[in-house]
Parts: structure tokens; C-alpha cells; sequence
């Protein structure tokens, strides 16, 4: 029985990405824990990861490179960018990391002009610089080599020196639990130190990262004003949003 539930568990994981104990106990009719006990070797053998509360398929705790995930949901994350650029007003200062839909609201704000725009991402900074009178100013700190971003210390030291309306985070995932979520500690070390600068946080995020697990809690979901994406997300996400006095701006 234990080798028939192994597999239900691991089918579940691939049609999802991640499971939570609670879910897995639900599905298939047993206690938590017994999905416990079940999911060890599981674990133990790589098949699956765990994070607090649930398990993920290896696959998840990795993105692709960063220019195959620029194709990835293009047109959701340019329908978030049109969203962004409607609330973005003339003379804004802003805060942009680092990520692909971030990348793709650059592009719709160089149609803005006289911006302060500080950002760790070179790809985010060629962009913007130099167009409508925008001023960027770019953090230190080793550029990675994917995606020309710059994290660590330096960077956070940096932000420090600024004041600006708002935050404009990408994350990688918004899970169910109320948490918006990262895949690398240095992203998430980056997103708080810019919600401290800024006296508005909005998240952006196309439907894709509803329900999406990542090993490293960014915040509860109540620390940020605004989630903005492509698509009204599921009907239990609408609800806590409500709950926490976040508002959902979608197209």
C-alpha cells in the first residue's frame, strides 16, 4: 500500500509543482501522518524536496535562464506591464528589481518621463536610462552572469540611500499559505530592503505564480498595497487578499 501511495503522491506533485501535507492527507483519505512517513523516502532518495508544510518536485526550485523565461507568458506580462504603466505617473521614483516581468514594465515606462528609477538590473537600466529625461540609478555588487543583476550587501547598502513612491517586485511564487515566496535568499534580502525604501509595495505577477512554491519566504501578503496581474486569480487567493487589505489590479 505504502509503494501505491508513493506514487499517488508523487502524481500529484508533477501535475502541481509542489503539495502541501494537508492537501496530500485530504486527496488520498489518510492522516498527515502517514503522508509523512510516506514522503521520507521520497525525500531521501531526491524524488522529492521539502519545503515548511509540503514537498515540490525538484524541478520547481530552479528558473530557467533568463532569456528563455522573457518568452515565457509574454503576453501576460505585458498585460501587467500596460497595468503598471496606467499607475506609473510623470516624475515617479521607483524601485525595479531584478526578473522578466519587471524587464517587460521597463519597457512600457520608458513611455514615462522624468523617473527615478533605482534597480539592480542592468537589463532594467539599459531600458530606462537616457529616455524622456529618466534618471537611473544602478546598485553595486557582482553582475550575475544570466541575467546581469547585481545582489549581496552593496546593493542592499545602496537602496538605503533612497526614498522612492513605490516598489515594483517580481516574485516566484504567491502559495496559498499567504506568502509571497523566492527562489534564492539573496532576491528576497533584495525585495525587503526595497519595501523598507518605498512608501508603496506592489507586486507584479502574471496568473502563473498563483499558487507556485519556492523555498524562501519573502513576506506575508499583507506587507504589500497591490498585486497586479493579467488575470483574476483563484477565487481563495480573491479572499485573502480581501482579508489582508491587499488590492488585486488586474487586466
Amino acid at each position: 500500500m505504502s509503494l501505491k501511495r508513493q506514487a499517488d503522491i508523487l502524481q500529484a506533485v508533477r501535475e502541481t509543482g509542489s503539495a502541501s501535507i494537508t492537501d496530500l492527507a485530504t486527496r488520498l483519505d489518510v492522516s498527515t501522518e502517514t503522508i509523512r512517513r510516506n514522503i521520507k523516502p521520497l525525500i531521501e532518495q531526491g524524488s522529492v524536496l521539502r519545503f515548511h508544510g509540503g514537498i515540490m518536485s525538484p524541478d520547481q526550485t530552479a528558473d530557467p535562464p533568463f532569456q528563455r523565461r522573457m518568452h515565457l507568458n509574454q503576453a501576460g506580462k505585458r498585460q501587467v506591464a500596460s497595468l503598471v504603466l496606467d499607475m506609473v505617473r510623470d516624475g515617479d521614483s521607483l524601485i525595479l528589481d531584478n526578473g522578466t516581468t519587471t524587464t517587460y514594465v521597463a519597457e512600457a515606462l520608458a513611455a514615462r518621463s522624468n523617473l527615478v528609477v533605482v534597480t539592480n538590473s542592468a537589463q532594467i537600466a539599459c531600458r530606462l536610462a537616457s529616455r524622456n529625461n529618466n534618471r537611473v540609478f544602478m546598485t553595486g555588487g557582482e553582475l550575475g552572469g544570466d541575467d546581469a543583476a547585481a545582489f549581496g550587501p552593496s546593493s542592499i547598502e545602496f537602496l538605503k540611500q533612497f526614498e522612492v513612491r513605490c516598489a515594483l517586485l517580481s516574485v516566484a511564487g504567491i502559495n496559498a499559505r499567504g506568502e509571497l515566496v523566492d527562489f534564492h535568499l539573496f532576491e528576497a534580502e533584495f525585495s525587503r530592503a526595497a519595501m523598507a525604501q518605498a512608501e508603496e509595495t506592489w507586486v507584479i505577477a502574471d496568473q502563473s505564480k498563483f499558487g507556485r512554491e519556492a523555498p524562501v519566504k519573502v513576506c506575508e501578503w499583507g506587507k504589500v498595497q497591490k498585486i497586479i496581474t493579467d488575470a483574476p486569480p483563484p477565487e481563495d487567493f480573491i479572499a485573502r487578499c480581501a482579508a489582508t487589505g491587499v488590492r488585486i489590479v488586474t487586466g
